[in-house]
């Protein structure tokens, strides 16, 4: 149910751009992520910061892109929140010594520092690229291809990110054996 409402309004600005126009789907990704905020808020009574940014950073480009009739705001929309997410765990890595990654996930997992510091740079690294990625896209190919690229490029690669972190992670995970 949480992936679901994680991805909600991605897939409805998907939706709304096959069937009307960028413009309209921008509308439409503002309201959802606002009906989002307020679901969460009612139904967890609590936010994720991250999602706060994410719905400050819809309100902003898309507003923008609405009022300037102007699709590159948008379009820069992803990059600078994965810029924004790679940065918080950088500079909580580098300028206040914290692994935000170890404080979120850390009572999920037990891990060694040396394997939390690798997982916390590998975010950071895939955050640039995928920023950058996401801005090439969006210059070198049609509207259309963009928004797919949005919604099957950028998760695909999420998913595959995410796979290989279970990968590199797995090694770490203790297994409970039954005692014979």
């Amino acid at each position: 149910m949480k992936l679901l409402i994680d991805f909600f309004p991605i897939i409805l600005f998907f939706a709304a751009f096959k069937i009307w126009d960028i413009y309209v789907a921008t509308g439409v990704a503002i309201v959802a992520t606002i009906a989002q905020i307020a679901w969460l808020r009612m139904h967890h009574g609590k936010v994720e910061p991250m999602q706060w940014v994410s719905l400050g950073v819809i309100v902003v480009f898309g507003g923008a892109t609405i009022l300037a009739h102007d699709e590159t705001f948008i379009k820069w929309k992803p990059t600078v929140l994965y810029w924004l997410m790679g940065a918080a765990l950088l500079i909580g890595q580098l300028f206040f010594r914290k692994n935000l990654l170890k404080s979120l996930m850390g009572s999920q997992m037990e891990l060694p520092d040396a394997a939390w510091r690798a997982m916390n740079w590998s975010w950071i690294g895939f955050f640039a690229v995928m920023g950058v990625l996401n801005i090439w896209v969006a210059s070198h190919f049609d509207t259309d291809t963009w928004v797919n690229f949005k919604l099957f490029g950028g998760m695909g690669l999420m998913v595959l990110f995410v796979l290989g972190q279970a990968l590199f992670l797995s090694r770490y995970m203790k297994t409970d054996t039954p005692e014979s």
